[in-house]
């Protein structure tokens, strides 16, 4: 080797060297990778009020703060892509624009611009990690709002269960609300039953679920809550537990059915048998922690074991047949509108009905197998037609058995007063 070739050599070691150890020496910055996306950030009408929702596509940190001159909300959603303008809803009465920018960390803002007048409140505890994010916006116009969604959106967090309602007759008087907990089956990847047509059950049944929660919460001292309003999974315990964190007093599966006899048309409704009951029994009894919430906080851990049974027996037993009584009615209900496949309200095992301390069903609304009751899902008229019955059927039921507190028992006790004192008006007449 000559010296010349030598030098190269050595020189061409040297740069690389120099290079290595520049790479070495310097600082490495490694970028915070978002890992979560919004996978929608919507407005729905929730009586007087306005709900932000924004639904990600996988639970983060997040936190709300508020910012003056001019009023603002903001959501800080930890490690988390910026939406894009596009994928952000338009203004309306309480907020007059929404919108995002990066955060440093690989994490994103949300700014929602609200009127003047407009307060807010986070209907989703800050500071916990979530899938789903609420706020609450009130002071503003819901009939000035035209981009508002009519359907109401899952609910992470609870809700105060007891928020007042105005009684029209007796503007005095308080009431606590009904909360139903609207449960549209399926969903993501898990498309559930698939028409002949093409037709996805998870498709249809959403959009039943939003008529029927639309509808009820139209009806004062009712609201709904639906454990998903997009196309997302959920597990099924997620689906009780989003209900339970509502205060949910009735759970409403919304399902259609499939079989391979294309001819099998008809809705059917379901409550919990005995057999299922069973099984939850075990399971709560298994975490003893989870059956002291459904028992109302009396703790089970120091209860002996067959004590403990014969407690949770009882709950479920008492919630099997709340069910059953408001499932008939529902049946009835979808009778007067739609074939019914089976004449009586089932019993079957589906884990979704298995909350010992909610009243639950499950309405199958048709045969997406049949070729029929598939055009019926698909029509958007029909939509309304199922969900109002299934409307009509839970109404009757809170009517015929009002809980405590609430408008519907409230109504009740005024009736009662009213045709008291038309009696007595009548008895002092003779």
């Amino acid at each position: 080797m000559t010296k010349a070739t030598l030098g190269r050599v050595l020189g061409a070691v040297l740069i690389v060297l120099g290079t290595m150890s520049s790479a070495v020496s310097a600082p490495q910055r490694t970028p915070t990778a978002a890992s979560a996306r919004v996978e929608s950030a919507t407005f729905r009408e929730a009586g007087t009020a306005l709900v932000f929702v924004v639904q990600l596509s996988q639970p983060v940190r997040f936190d709300a703060i508020g910012l003056d001159g001019p009023t603002r909300a903001v959501i800080d959603l930890q490690r988390t892509a910026t939406p894009v303008k596009k994928d952000l809803p338009a203004g309306n009465a309480f907020a007059a624009a929404v919108r995002a920018g990066p955060r440093p960390g690989g994490s994103a803002r949300l700014v929602l611009d609200l009127a003047p007048d407009v307060r807010w409140r986070t209907l989703t505890k800050a500071g916990t990690v979530v899938d789903r994010i609420e706020l609450e916006l009130t002071g503003g116009t819901v009939a000035a709002n035209s981009n508002a969604s009519a359907a109401p959106a899952a609910i992470t967090a609870a809700r105060d269960p007891l928020k007042p309602v105005d009684l029209a007759h007796d503007p005095g008087k308080k009431a606590r609300q009904v909360v139903i907990a609207v449960d549209a089956g399926h969903g993501g990847q898990d498309s559930g039953a698939i028409g002949h047509g093409g037709t996805y059950e998870k498709n249809v049944v959403l959009e039943i679920a939003r008529r029927l929660a639309a509808r009820i919460d139209q009806e004062p001292g009712m609201r709904a809550v639906l454990t998903r309003d997009g196309d997302y999974f959920l597990t099924l315990r997620q689906r009780i537990k989003r209900a339970r964190e509502a205060g949910a007093m009735m759970f409403v599966s919304v399902h259609a059915d499939s079989v391979r006899d294309p001819q099998v048309s008809g809705s059917s409704v379901y409550v919990l048998s005995e057999k299922g009951a069973t099984d939850e029994q075990a399971r709560w009894l298994a975490d003893r922690e989870n059956a002291a919430d459904l028992m109302g906080g009396v703790s089970l851990d120091d209860k002996d074991p067959v004590l403990a049974s014969v407690l949770v027996d009882l709950t479920q037993s008492a919630q099997i047949g709340y069910s059953m009584q408001a499932a008939e009615r529902v049946l009835a209900s979808l009778r007067e509108v739609h074939e019914v496949h089976r004449p009586r309200v089932q019993q079957a095992g589906f884990v979704v009905l298995k909350s010992p301390d909610i009243p639950s069903m499950l309405v199958e609304t048709a045969f997406i197998s049949n070729a029929s009751d598939e055009r019926k899902l698909t029509d958007p008229a029909r939509q309304g037609e199922i969900a109002t019955a299934i409307f009509n059927g839970v109404h009757r039921y809170f009517v015929e058995h009002p809980p405590e507190g609430s408008r519907f028992a409230l109504e009740r006790a005024e009736a009662r007063r009213v045709a008291n004192a038309e009696e007595r008006r009548k008895a002092g007449a003779l």
